[in-house]
């Protein structure tokens, strides 16, 4: 039974060999036979293009629009007309033509030049002569020659009753640089085919007797060197998956060229398995232990930003929303906003450098520092991050920033004050305007260097406006191409409807990022926030409310 098995291994190894040699002949042969083709057919292609650069230069394109509009020639005309008559003759060409081309849909002809090879028996378009005979499938060429002034992005071939033929299609241009039509030159490939059915006959001869020889050579040397060492290893794998003991029993086999290593690599392994198959489920429960603290502090970060919408629901002088979507299971940026009493709004948008969870890890005692600070009342934003930056500097071996865009809004009157350390210029809408950038002189990052004096500036809402702030992540979002969404493509998406609601409005431009990137992977955390401005109710309104 076991002498039956070995026969049988031997058999669908050398059988696999043989088809792994006829696959690889044929694939072989038919990358030949398509490069050959292919270098054939660019050959004649290439002559086309010279063809019809020497026809371009006949030509007086700058005449081309008044015999279309006067439906007349003149003798210069007569005379090109002969020169490429000729020379669709010398060249062997079906035919050299010039025609405008209807740009709606880059189907339909009109006809200026059109000399026929008599050798073809076809008739010749008369000047002025408008067809719709462009094949589909060379619309997009017809448009790409057109629009760029070059040629087609690769050669144009095709296959009809008069055999094969290849086509070369430039733009002709007038004397301002402007493309008034298409030159065509078709070609027909007289010998690419007897040259195709005698290049595969003697390949397809040369490649059988390679096969056979093969066969026979690597049969011999495939039982002997490999079939025979390969069934000693089976054996022994089988043995050790029985008894799970290690043996030297491998030893005869060691010198059989890469067999050995084989060999050796099977020893090895009997030695490792039983250390690894110990350590794995140790390994597993550690995997496992990491992957559900990682998944706790996701839900703790998520947990420590206000995350419960509306905000603040009594209030109805303004409409907040914010969101945080992080590269990595954690994130460095964080954003807040919270009341200091009951007539001032603070708002923070920050951005820690680096990435996981170290970063998280400063986040969350920059985020806890600033609140805390700010709501002990009596400072400027500008005096509350000199603060926290003195606490985040003393012991901040690890080096990291934070850049902190924090501003505390006065609700009754809509002035603020913010600080800018380093962050996103923000984004402001007056009322049934469009976003804008306000763009002034940034404060360094909190906790780069000890001793920071922080800019501020003053700034004010009225009834109807919105206030827009970000993270990096939004503009510097990045796609396959390595292109960034950048600010401009951000305020677009703003402005596509800048009336929504914080909530609609953060989600359109969170859909336009993500229509941007497609496939690419995220890098950065994307953190936004919205704020529209109502104002305080005038005391007229509030009567009419009360009445009603």
């Amino acid at each position: 039974m076991k002498e039956k098995r070995k026969q049988g291994l031997a058999r669908v190894l050398i059988a696999g060999i043989v088809m792994v040699v006829l696959v690889l002949g044929t694939v072989t042969m038919g990358i030949g036979y398509r490069e050959f083709t292919a270098v054939l057919e660019q050959q004649y292609n290439d002559t086309a293009y010279e063809i019809a650069e020497t026809a371009r230069t006949y030509l007086n394109p700058d005449k081309f629009e008044q015999y279309l509009e006067e439906g007349k020639t003149d003798e210069e005309y007569d005379e090109i007309q002969k020169r490429l008559d000729d020379l669709v003759v010398s060249s062997s060409c079906n035919f050299i033509y010039v025609a405008k081309i209807d740009t709606s849909d880059y189907m339909t002809s009109t006809y200026i030049y059109d000399s026929v090879n008599p050798a073809t028996g076809f008739d010749r378009y008369p000047f002025g002569y408008t067809a719709r005979d462009t094949d589909p499938k060379y619309a997009e060429d017809l448009k790409h020659i057109l629009t760029t002034g070059g040629r087609a992005e690769k050669y144009l071939y095709s296959y009809s009753e008069s055999g094969a033929h290849t086509t070369a299609g430039l733009a002709v241009t007038d004397s301002k640089g402007e493309v008034v039509a298409v030159i065509g030159v078709e070609k027909t490939m007289e010998v690419l085919e007897n040259a195709r059915v005698t290049y595969a006959r003697h390949v397809v001869l040369a490649t059988i007797v390679i096969i056979l020889l093969v066969f026979v050579l690597y049969s011999l040397f495939l039982n002997q060197s490999i079939i025979r060492p390969i069934l000693e290893i089976t054996g022994e794998a089988e043995r050790f998956a029985d008894k799970h003991e290690a043996s030297s029993g491998l030893k005869a086999v060691e010198n059989k060229y890469e067999i050995g290593l084989l060999a050796r690599s099977v020893q090895k392994m009997e030695q490792d398995i039983k250390e690894y198959i110990e350590n794995l489920t140790e390994v597993t429960a550690e995997k496992e232990r990491i992957s559900t603290e990682l998944n706790v502090a996701t839900q703790i970060q998520a947990d420590m930003l206000p995350s419960i919408f509306p905000a603040f629901p009594d209030r109805d002088e303004f409409d907040i929303y914010a969101t945080m979507r992080p590269a990595k299971e954690v994130g460095g940026d964080f954003y807040d906003f919270f009341l200091v009493d009951e007539d001032h709004l603070a708002m923070v948008m920050a951005d820690v450098s680096g990435k996981g969870v170290p970063a998280a890890l400063f986040m969350v005692i920059a985020k806890t520092l600033i609140k805390n600070r700010t709501q002990m009342g009596g400072c400027s934003p500008a005096q509350i991050l000199a603060d926290v930056n003195e606490q985040l500097c003393e012991g901040n071996e690890a080096e990291l920033f934070v850049t902190v865009w924090l501003a505390i809004l006065e609700i009754s009157t809509g002035k603020g004050v913010a600080a800018n350390a380093g962050h996103e210029h923000p984004a402001i809408r007056r009322k049934d305007g469009e976003y804008e950038l306000v763009v002034y002189r940034h404060s360094p990052a909190v906790a780069a260097m000890e001793g920071i004096r922080f800019r501020e500036h003053s700034f004010e809402l009225h009834p109807g406006d919105a206030l827009y702030v970000y993270t990096d992540g939004v503009a510097e979002a990045t796609n396959a191409k390595n292109e960034l969404f950048g600010t401009d493509r951000m305020l677009a998406a703003l402005n596509r409807k800048p009336e929504d609601a914080p909530q609609e409005l953060l989600k359109t431009v969170q859909k336009e990022i993500d229509t941007f990137v497609g496939e690419a992977p995220q890098f950065d955390d994307i953190t936004m926030m919205g704020l529209h401005y109502f104002g305080k109710p005038s005391e007229e309104e509030t009567d009419t409310e009360v009445r009603q």
